[in-house]
């Protein structure tokens, strides 16, 4: 059985809250707080982020956007994963969701179904962007002047992971096909952030998609 998962919400629009409150009853996602701006949230998160181990945040929010959030969250509590709610899946509000290391990008009119799926793997540690969403990834990763990072720091083994993990499979579904512990795949993970000078799993997809270890 799977345990509870303490999650905040944070959207300026009444509907919304109230509406994935009650989509998530009887379910293992937990609300602890919902918060009508960005801001509200940062605060709360100050003396309470080790309750939390989700953040789901309209992108676009008053005093502080949910972009603002997701880069506090980022670079002060990372243990905690931040899936982007938007109305539109507009270039700009995908990058802005990129470049800040969000871990999903839900369409608000996303279905239950979807909806629970995404949370599911973004807390087994892998990513979720709604449908139409990753050719866009694909455009945008490409047009980045970056350096190319070098691949032969990675083992064989190694790549076979990142691959998986781009194509969004959880780490426990990734011991489960390769027959390894979760554990195992866990210091992979950790191993390839290093290696790839990642922050966070967006991070590895997007060296994954620019080496083309996976392609759209």
């Amino acid at each position: 059985m799977m345990e509870d998962i303490n999650i905040i919400l944070a959207d300026d629009h009444r509907l919304v809250l109230d509406g994935i409150g009650s989509m998530l009853q009887e379910t293992p996602y937990k609300v602890l707080e919902m918060f009508a701006d960005g801001q509200d949230a940062a605060a709360w998160l100050e003396t309470n982020n080790e309750r939390v181990q989700m953040v789901i945040t309209d992108i676009s929010m008053p005093v502080m956007t949910g972009i603002g959030l997701c880069k506090i969250i980022k670079s002060h509590y990372p243990h905690i994963s931040v899936i982007m709610l938007s109305m539109y899946s507009s270039a700009a509000a995908i990058e802005e969701a990129l470049n800040a290391e969000a871990d999903g990008f839900i369409l608000k009119n996303a279905d239950k179904s979807e909806f629970l799926q995404a949370l599911h793997k973004v807390r087994g540690g892998g990513t979720y962007f709604s449908e139409g969403i990753v050719p866009f990834l694909y455009k945008q990763i490409v047009s980045e002047k970056k350096k190319e990072e070098e691949l032969s720091a990675l083992t064989a083994r190694e790549k076979e992971i990142l691959a998986m993990i781009a194509q969004e499979h959880t780490s426990d579904e990734i011991a489960a096909k390769l027959f390894i512990s979760k554990k195992t795949v866990d210091n992979h993970r950790t191993n390839m952030l290093q290696k790839t000078n990642s922050r966070s799993t967006i991070g590895l997809v997007k060296f994954a998609i620019r080496n083309g270890i996976v392609r759209t």
